[in-house]
């Protein structure tokens, strides 16, 4: 994200609701998770996540490739550092958690940042992995957002073993939400983003999500994938 995305992203994180329910998704993991450890954010953006896990008493460090956002990060009260996901400036085998929200799907070398969250954990340490769902529904909006490509669960799981980490639990997110997101997104050249929406609406989708995690629908298609997985001992 460039300058003025970043602080557009810093100014609306906090209630809407996509962000929101991110937020809540890595919390949920966390409390599985006994006791708090040493936590990297990879590609942190303005830092939601990062305060999530010291909301959660872990000690937490963002990085981010823009130097735009670790200043605003920064800026947050958290400890935050210029990298890129490929190049971890961080010692190999020291982090309890590593996430990687929404990050590998904008980078060529996939593989290389996923080997590098394998590097950074301790044999042991877990690791919450967060990528757009499906190429059926790939539209000028994944363009705009500057991926590279969308996932299915076979090529994110492949991903994850594949950079030595085990997977334990692989789930859709926004399952309720997939046959409107791919109605809009082919209707035009770059539709809304589902992420900037009037406050009614971003209310109904709030109300939606909530929904979404009280029905068993993980194992259906999305628009999200989602992975937890860990570095064997």
């Amino acid at each position: 994200m460039d300058a003025i995305e970043i602080q557009r992203v810093a100014g609306i994180e906090d209630g809407n609701w996509w962000y929101r329910e991110r937020r809540s998704i890595v919390a949920r993991e966390l409390r599985r998770i006994a006791v708090p450890g040493r936590a990297v954010d990879i590609g942190a953006g303005c830092g939601g996540n990062t305060r999530v896990l010291a909301e959660h008493d872990w000690d937490a460090t963002a990085i981010d490739i823009a130097g735009s956002a670790v200043d605003t990060c920064l800026s947050r009260g958290l400890a935050a550092y210029e990298g890129d996901a490929r190049y971890l400036p961080l010692p190999s085998g020291v982090y309890d958690l590593a996430l990687a929200m929404n990050v590998l799907e904008h980078i060529d070398d996939h593989r290389a940042a996923a080997a590098e969250i394998a590097r950074v954990l301790r044999p042991g340490g877990e690791a919450l992995i967060a990528v757009p769902a499906d190429m059926a529904l790939w539209s000028a909006r994944d363009v705009a957002l500057g991926r590279v490509r969308r996932y299915d669960r076979p090529a994110l799981g492949a991903l994850v073993e594949g950079a030595g980490l085990r997977l334990d639990r692989l789930w859709s997110w926004n399952v309720l939400l997939r046959p409107v997101v791919r109605w809009r997104r082919h209707r035009a050249a770059c539709p809304e983003d589902l992420a900037h929406v009037r406050p009614a609406v971003n209310e109904g989708l709030r109300l939606l999500s909530a929904l979404e995690r009280r029905l068993p629908l993980k194992s259906w298609p999305g628009v999200t994938l989602i992975a937890h997985a860990h570095l064997p001992v």
